[in-house]
């Protein structure tokens, strides 16, 4: 069982940076690969980063790959997203979530069984 509680949203001004923070309850975190979301309203949850277990692999959605970078501190039950060069489009709720997925599948939403409550991330223009 883990839980996941999102910190460090905010509001932004275009080509700000905002580094997001999720941490995680239960001993076993270093055994789940982890991801961050984002929904937007009127749209789907959609991947941004995600992150095995060890921290040795990433994954980026394309639209973030270059300006985002996810880590994880498994010492602190932490996961972490580091946002830089933000844009209005990237205005959205960013959900941490973890789970026992496979890298395959680490970019979709229904693998994954713990998720925090989210954090608002607000980029004005």
């Amino acid at each position: 069982q883990v839980q996941l509680v999102e910190s460090g949203g905010g509001l932004v001004q275009a080509g700000g940076s905002l580094r997001l923070s999720c941490a995680a309850s239960g001993r076993t975190f270093s055994i789940y690969n982890m991801a961050w979301f984002r929904q937007a309203p009127g749209k789907e949850r959609e991947f941004v980063a995600g992150i095995i277990s060890n921290g040795g692999i990433t994954y980026y959605a394309d639209s973030v790959k270059g300006r985002f970078t996810i880590s994880r501190d498994n010492a602190r039950n932490a996961v972490y997203l580091q946002m830089i060069s933000l844009k209005p489009e990237d205005t959205a709720v960013y959900f941490c979530a973890a789970g026992q997925v496979t890298t395959w599948d680490i970019r979709s939403r229904s693998r994954y069984g713990y998720w925090g409550q989210g954090t608002q991330v607000t980029v004005s223009s």
